[in-house]
Parts: structure tokens; sequence; C-alpha cells
């Protein structure tokens, strides 16, 4: 049985806010054989709403491979959403955000966070932290994201 929202395309991981990303991603691939990491800083939002409420999301990630699936460690630097290390979320790629946010929404998966990149990439996380242990991220499959998601396949070494 397939999932209305697809398979994962990422898992991604939280981090602590206070050590340097670059070092916990070179630490990971160390232990697990993932990555090389591309490490982005402070990625730029033009728009964010929090818990219903417009408000900064501000947070940085290093991103890598680890076989069939992308890895993200991910750092939230205002007030965060997932306050422990450890899973943070698992993203879909998907037809509809809209469509999913209903599917997420039945299952009880309220959303957390609405945002959108300053390249206009809009991805969402839905709270099954519940139910899964983890938020669910939603994004649709445009170009631009399809290249980075080459990109970072493409570095595997």
């Amino acid at each position: 049985m397939t999932s209305e929202l697809g398979h994962p395309v990422q898992i991604a991981y939280a981090v602590a806010p206070d050590r340097d990303l670059q070092e916990i991603a070179t630490d990971f691939r160390r232990r697990t054989g993932a990555g090389p990491f591309v490490v982005a800083s402070h990625i730029a939002l033009s728009s964010s709403i929090v818990m219903g409420v417009a408000a900064p999301f501000d947070h940085s990630s290093a991103y890598g491979q680890w076989g069939d699936v992308m890895v993200e460690l991910l750092q939230e630097h205002t007030p965060p959403i997932v306050t422990s290390t450890g899973v943070h979320h698992m993203a879909f790629m998907v037809e509809s955000v809209e469509r999913s946010i209903e599917t997420c929404a039945q299952h009880g998966w309220s959303v957390v966070l609405d945002a959108e990149t300053a390249s206009g990439q809009r991805f969402v996380f839905c709270d099954a932290r519940a139910d899964l242990g983890h938020l669910v991220e939603l994004y649709e499959p445009t170009p631009a994201l399809l290249a980075f998601y080459e990109h970072i396949r493409s570095i595997r070494a």
C-alpha cells in the first residue's frame, strides 16, 4: 500500500543550534557514510507562518545523500518548532501541497509552518509527532528543487 503522500525523499535531523554545522555534517558523514554535505546558512525566506502567525523561521541546513534518500541536518535559530535532537521531519514531494495538507489534516497532523524561500519554493511542516515522532514536510517538485536534489545526488563520493 502506498501512502497518499507518496514516499519520503528526505530524512531530516534536528541538530544543536550551538554547534558548528559543518563539524556536525563532517561527524555525521564519518559515522554513517552519508554525504558529502553542502551547508546553507540562515536560509532566506520571503515569508513564514509559524503556528498560524506570521513569524520568522531562521534555519541553517546541511544537505547530503544517504543511499537513495537525501539527508538534511537542520538547525533552527529562531524559537524551535522541534525542541529536541533526532529526527526532525520526513519530506515528501507531492503533486499538490494544498491537497496534501488536507490529507495530513485528516490524520490530525496540523500545519505548524508554511513558508516560502526567497527563490519561491513553498514548503510546509505538518505535525505528525504524536503519531510518527516527527514532522512531515511537503513541497511540490519544481525545476529548481529537482535540480537541487540532482546536485546533491551528484556530489556523492
